[in-house]
């Protein structure tokens, strides 16, 4: 019924009115067919929450007061809590904002695995592991796409850093494109049903991956069976026949020259001249179609027949009524935005994304009851992030920082005194309003690694150390100190890497003197990817990891930090102890090596880069090669302990293809004095693993509450696929045989039981 709806009204369409649809028409929608009453498809960033409302044609913000929206916690605060229901909660806040605001696609989740701590984007993506990347995405757009909006799973594929990331190319083995940067988009499409897909800016084997025939059409569309709608990112198309004969539905760009885009006047020109298919475009027309009939944006009917038009073979009769006609369906969600329910969400998701990473000599929680003078120190004590970070960015309706938190949680009884530790100098906000209007400036994406986000001189240094003094000398009158220091979106930025995982601003040297001070000082550092704290790290008896965590973010942390909540987060990356550590750098092949002369004959790239680490990436790159790390993925302690006992394993024929599924049970206890939460995770490695065979790695996980002296037996499914690998001649996973070793743990180090299994 739905093709035949779709196959009618695309014999309506002329040429010119096809092409209007594939491409933008405004910086965040498409064309209308206003002659047929089809809309344009209307976009908005982004994993945070819906992006302000900017002009149609210019990066100027409208400057309205009705676009202020929830501030959700950033994507890699979602996984942290690697808890399923939250993220389904986000999605649902994402897309009830969305169709809230008008809005029909949210540019939502980001997906790629974090394969370097310092990508300037990581902060929008969930992990390093492809399976947990998985597990928290797919329910994210279930909760989105209930709504009546698209999710839009992005970048497709392996965009993994923001150096030269429109000219970048990527080279890549099979096994590890298909078990590391593949499974979360084939999750989101196999199990999330994800209805929009947007392709990346960087090459892939030599051909840019909205131009990809082997990433779009042969896995994506044929392999996978997407029928859903692919969006390229905006600026990522760069040739009209490629792009016209691959199916990227909709070409998007940061530039008001609408008619000029590849997809545009060029495609038209190419489809009269016979080198591109109408066939093509026609393909493109109907996914778009599809897209608005599920998203209930429209209904296909004939004007002056109110029936439906579900008629290929009554096309004739149905003409003779009337033509046909898309027309605006009334039970389509309403959507809503800034309630109570969502900011709820968003305190929720906040609390559960706090990591605890050190507590010596149970230094936290701190007794509110106790404290009569607390000194704060740290500009990120203070500093508001909703509005940086790139495209992620959020007007937010409020935020809530740390050093508020604080001060509303303790109350007047306590004296609160803050220090701003270190100077961060203002932006140039001339120059941060349009930025996206020269990101894809070929001559200005060289190398746009940051070298350093603040000035160096004197007058910077000596600043610094008054802050510094101010803050050491601070430290010795209060009861209890909170050092809030990390990153901000000077650092965690789209469209730069850091160059380095060293704190900036001089918060070394502040933390390791306030330490010195004061031994017993708590620190936390709010960041989105991974920094060293190895000078200081031995010393801190309390080291308290926070994200960018959303408007009701310093309430969260202010609730941890007192007792009122328990931390209950656990790192969804590793914390590497320097960036000579990852394999990709060491290999010396991050971030790209220059074209020959012969690669630039086959490829508009800048730089290729070999993922010569293959499946080693991240943690088990770690653990294959005993490289220590600063906290090992999964971790996170509580202000409970938790017991493991009696684990056993039950396998499952599966009736497809004879596969077994393997279920794990155990029991867990709260051997503490409090309520808490545990993420109890299992790793699945072969007992003695090959040379290209990973230690362990993650094959399930659940998330638990007990009360002090509860216990709860939990069975956790694991899938085919952890006892598989991919097989390049069978062109397919296959399960490997052999003895595995099942381990049961808090995190990858801290495993509690664990049990042999054949296969």
């Amino acid at each position: 019924m739905t093709e035949k709806k779709i196959e009618v009204l695309l014999s309506e369409l002329t040429l010119k009115e096809k092409i209007r649809m594939v491409h933008g028409d405004g910086l965040f929608r498409t064309g209308a067919v206003e002659r047929l009453g089809i809309p344009s498809l209307k976009f908005s960033d982004g994993p945070i929450g819906v992006r302000q409302e900017f002009e149609n044609d210019y990066w100027i913000p409208l400057g309205n007061s009705d676009d202020y929206v929830t501030y959700n916690p950033c994507s890699s605060a979602v996984a942290a809590t690697w808890n399923r229901k939250l993220a389904y909660e986000a999605g649902k806040t994402l897309g009830e904002e969305a169709r809230g605001r008008g809005k029909d696609i949210i540019l939502a989740p980001g997906i790629n695995i974090k394969r370097v701590p310092v990508c300037g984007r990581n902060f929008e993506y969930m992990s390093e592991d492809p399976y947990l990347t998985g597990q928290v995405a797919v329910p994210m757009i279930r909760g989105i796409q209930e709504t009546d909006v698209a999710a839009c799973v992005k970048h497709f594929a392996l965009n993994n850093q923001e150096t030269e990331r429109l000219w970048v190319n990527v080279e890549i083995e099979e096994r590890a494109l298909r078990e590391i940067y593949l499974p979360a988009f084939e999750a989101a499409v196999k199990e999330g049903k994800v209805l929009s897909l947007m392709g990346a800016y960087n090459l892939f084997r030599g051909v840019h991956c909205c131009e990809n025939k082997m990433l779009l059409e042969d896995i994506l569309r044929k392999e996978w069976g997407f029928d859903g709608m692919v969006v390229s990112d905006w600026g990522a198309v760069h040739h009209t026949e490629a792009a016209g004969e691959v199916p990227v539905d909709v070409e998007m760009s940061v530039t008001d020259n609408y008619d000029d885009y590849y997809m545009a006047n060029p495609l038209l020109a190419a489809i009269q001249e016979g080198r591109v298919t109408e066939d093509a475009l026609d393909k493109k027309v109907k996914n778009i179609l599809r897209l608005m009939l599920r998203l209930k944006m429209i209904d296909i009917r004939t004007e002056g027949n109110k029936k439906d038009c579900s008629l290929s073979e009554e096309k004739a009769d149905a003409n003779q009524a009337g033509t046909v006609m898309a027309v605006n369906r009334t039970d389509r969600a309403p959507g809503c935005y800034n309630t109570k329910n969502h900011q709820q969400t968003a305190l929720e998701i906040a609390r559960e994304s706090i990591v605890l990473l050190k507590n010596e000599e149970e230094r936290l929680p701190l007794k509110p009851e106790k404290l009569r003078k607390l000194l704060v120190i740290g500009d990120n004590a203070e500093r508001l992030h909703a509005s940086g970070g790139g495209s992620a960015e959020i007007k937010a309706l409020y935020e809530i920082s740390p050093l508020m938190g604080i001060k509303t949680q303790l109350g007047g009884n306590c004296q609160v005194t803050f220090a701003r530790g270190y100077y961060v100098a203002p932006k140039d906000v001339s120059i941060e309003v349009n930025w996206q209007k020269t990101s894809i400036d070929e001559e200005k994406a060289e190398d746009n690694r940051m070298e350093s986000r603040e000035k160096n001189d004197q007058a910077t240094v000596a600043k610094q150390k008054e802050l510094r003094d101010e803050a050491v000398r601070l430290a010795s009158q209060a009861d209890e100190v909170i050092l809030i220091g990390g990153l901000n979106h000077d650092y965690d930025v789209e469209g730069a890497d850091r160059v380095d995982m060293s704190l900036p601003y001089a918060q070394d040297e502040l933390i390791c003197a306030v330490l010195e001070a004061r031994p017993d000082a708590v620190i936390v550092i709010k960041a989105g990817s991974p920094v060293s704290m190895e000078r200081w790290m031995d010393s801190a008896k309390a080291i308290v990891w926070d994200w960018y965590s959303g408007m009701e973010g310093g309430n969260a942390l202010a609730e941890v930090l007192f007792g009122k909540v328990n931390p209950s987060g656990k790192l969804p990356e590793s914390i590497p102890c320097r960036l000579s550590d990852i394999r990709t750098v060491s290999l010396e092949e991050y971030p790209g090596v220059l074209l020959t002369e012969k690669e630039k004959e086959k490829m508009s790239a800048h730089l290729t880069e070999c993922y010569q680490e293959g499946i080693f990436v991240g943690y088990r790159y770690y653990e294959k090669y005993g490289i220590p790390t600063q906290f090992c993925f999964g971790h996170g302690l509580s202000y409970t302990t938790f017991a493991y006992h009696n684990l056993s394993v039950k396998r499952e024929q599966t009736p497809k293809k004879k596969e077994q599924s393997v279920w794990v049970f155990l029991e867990v206890e709260n051997t503490g004095n409090v309520e808490g939460k545990e993420t109890v995770q299992i790793y699945v490695g072969k007992e003695n693993p090959g040379v290209n065979e990973p230690v362990k790695q993650l094959g399930g996980f659940e998330k638990i509450s007990l009360k002090p002296g509860e216990k709860e037996i939990i069975r956790i499914l694991l899938q085919p696929l952890v006892f598989s690998c991919w097989d390049t001649e069978k062109n397919g996973f296959s399960v490997v045989p052999g003895k595995y070793r099942i381990s049961v743990g808090s995190s990858l180090k801290d495993i509690r039981l664990s049990c042999q299994l054949e296969i």
